[in-house]
């Protein structure tokens, strides 16, 4: 099982704001488990932190800003960007001011900043959110999309489409997260010449120049208006006549500003506030209908904050009936667990299949049948004990029994038909013999029963 991760220790950046232009050092540190991505003003009285999730999202114009109680700090996704495709869990980020530095318009520096204090793996089990079935999320009035399909990894495909001669339509792909340092990290942000009056007018990119932005100059001015444009942003005077991408830099890749609106999108995603194993398809996104996604993708996440196990009734069983027979004591009509197919070091999912034939039913009830609770119960502790035993020397010569059972609670009838898929981890691990257990049972994606027990491993006397 993957497990969470976060920073081996600290690092520091420093740079002008994109919209502030004034100096900036952020500085990015260790968090424990179940953290997630917290940022803090350290240049308030109060400290004040700020969860970044989509929820605290307040602007989205040109760049992502997250606020709380009044205070804001924007420019983040770089950032985040860089951490989620690290697989960095866990991060406090310290900010002296109301923006990250922009520093060259990419997520290149914050990469290899990650890449010098290196990476620790904590205790705790990664937390993916897996897409099961398509989500998708439409603007109609900007032809905006985001689809997200199943799959086994997370990898987005996206297509940018300007009304521009010099920039029409690109795409980008990423099919593996490793790859983000060497074919999205590096690709820088962008801007065209016609918006760059409105926004200095908007009181933003006060800190823009050709060193952190790509520009583009695809709709001709008069040489008048293009050298007064000049002389705001403090850059040579050019030849208006000549149209296409202005930057002291050249570009990294012919699609460069496809890579960045795809580097953006990760650092969206990363405010959902779990991993995902999907496939994300945008076409037109911007940081609105990311962060609109996003929000959407945390609903869909509380809605099944436990996910049912993924169950694929052709692939082989880690352990079959006669294994099971092998390790438990139990045998019909009592043996309710049919087959294990997955197992980690703190956790395990077994199957049971049930039909009308099995003995309880007679009489419960003869004319609705219906699984007992407590069966239901019982069979989970099967699959609890088949965890326990797994772990120990000669498990045969040892049993568990129940010693406390809480927090139960049935959600859903079981009856002849349905395919039980239980899902136990240990809540902590096994002392002198004791181990507690939390345990869910599914039918399809649905929770039908869920609880919490202790048990004891006992050596057989024979």
């Amino acid at each position: 099982m993957l497990k969470q991760q976060t920073l081996k220790g600290s690092f520091t950046l420093n740079g002008k704001g994109l919209h502030t232009g004034v100096r900036l050092t952020v500085t990015f540190n260790p968090a424990p488990e179940h953290h997630g991505y917290k940022i803090q003003r350290i240049d308030l009285d109060d400290q004040p932190i700020i969860d970044a999730v989509a929820e605290n999202v307040v602007d989205t114009q040109r760049g992502t800003v997250l606020a709380k109680n009044g205070v804001k700090v924007s420019t983040v996704e770089h950032a985040l960007a860089a951490l989620y495709a690290a697989g960095i869990d866990n991060c406090l980020i310290q900010v002296n001011g109301p923006e990250f530095p922009i520093l060259d318009g990419s997520a290149k520096f914050y990469v290899e900043g990650i890449g010098r204090v290196g990476i620790e793996e904590q205790n705790a089990p990664k937390d993916f959110y897996i897409i099961k079935s398509k989500i998708e999320f439409r603007d109609e009035k900007t032809g905006s999309s985001i689809l997200v399909l199943p799959d086994e990894n997370f990898s987005i495909n996206t297509l940018i489409s300007y009304n521009s001669q010099i920039l029409d339509n690109q795409y980008a792909t990423l099919e593996n997260m490793e790859d983000f340092p060497k074919e999205i990290a590096s690709a820088r942000t962008f801007v065209f010449v016609r918006e760059i009056e409105p926004l200095l007018n908007a009181g933003l990119i006060k800190g823009g120049d050709l060193d952190n932005a790509i520009v583009i100059y695809e709709k001709p001015m008069t040489q008048e208006s293009f050298d007064k444009l000049a002389d705001v942003m403090g850059v040579p005077h050019m030849d208006a006549s000549h149209l296409g991408y202005i930057n002291h830099v050249p570009l990294v890749w012919p699609n460069e500003p496809a890579r960045h609106k795809l580097l953006d999108i990760i650092g969206d995603m990363a405010l959902i506030g779990k991993p995902i194993k999907g496939r994300i398809i945008a076409t037109r996104p911007g940081h609105t209908i990311n962060n609109k996604f996003a929000r959407q993708m945390r609903k869909e996440i509380r809605l099944h904050e436990i996910q049912a196990p993924t169950y694929n009734c052709t692939e082989a069983p880690i352990m079959d009936v006669n294994r099971i027979r092998e390790l438990l004591p139990h045998r019909y009509p009592f043996q309710l667990v049919d087959k294990v197919i997955e197992i980690g070091a703190n956790y395990i999912v077994g199957v049971k299949n049930v039909t009308s034939n099995e003995p309880f039913f007679q009489g419960h009830f003869p004319t609705e049948p219906v699984m007992p609770g407590v069966l239901q119960i019982e069979a989970m502790a099967q699959v609890g004990g088949l965890l326990v035993l797994n772990s120990i020397e000669e498990p045969e010569k040892y049993s568990t029994y129940f010693l406390k059972i809480d927090g139960v609670k049935f959600r859903q009838k079981v009856v002849p038909g349905d395919t039980l898929l239980f899902r136990v981890e240990l809540m902590a691990p096994i002392r002198r013999g004791i181990s507690t257990m939390k345990g869910y049972v599914f039918v399809g994606e649905k929770i039908v029963c869920e609880a919490e027990f202790m048990a004891q491993i006992v050596k057989n006397k024979q």
